[in-house]
């Protein structure tokens, strides 16, 4: 059964932040650039939060606030779910669809060491069970 460390080696664990402070212009600038929707916030060493489109459309856009003027401190999502290294696939998914969210960051002893999306969870998936059909086909042809 893969792992998130399984996701992480095929798509690099190379993780975009900014920081309380960051203004959500400067925060969409760069999401827009490294073609992401979700970059997380830190605090020095420390996860602070997460900031997503959704957080700039439920909290910025739909509120009027500006997006120049109003820092990520204001409207991130403090409360992260977390998940390890060695957290199973499965368990990914059925915390991504049963809290509706779309990121979860990997941490692994206390240290950021990820990011993983709905997208890399659902592209594994297919992968494996692509392989498993695959096992089966041989199986059934008795190769």
């Amino acid at each position: 059964m893969a792992a998130v460390k399984n996701i992480l080696e095929t798509k690099g664990s190379t993780i975009f932040t900014i920081t309380p402070l960051t203004s959500v212009y400067h925060a969409l600038e760069l999401m827009v650039e490294k073609n992401v929707s979700a970059l997380l916030v830190m605090e020095g060493d420390t996860l602070a939060g997460i900031f997503t489109e959704r957080d700039y459309a439920r909290k910025v856009a739909l509120k009027g606030k500006s997006s120049k003027e109003t820092v990520i401190g204001d409207i991130m999502t403090r409360d992260l779910i977390t998940v390890r290294s060695e957290s199973s696939i499965d368990e990914c998914m059925e915390l991504m669809t049963g809290k509706y969210i779309r990121h979860l960051p990997v941490v692994d002893g206390g240290k950021l060491t990820g990011i993983i999306s709905i997208g890399d969870v659902v592209r594994c998936i297919i992968q494996e069970q692509k392989s498993i059909i695959g096992h089966m086909e041989q199986y059934i042809a008795g190769s």
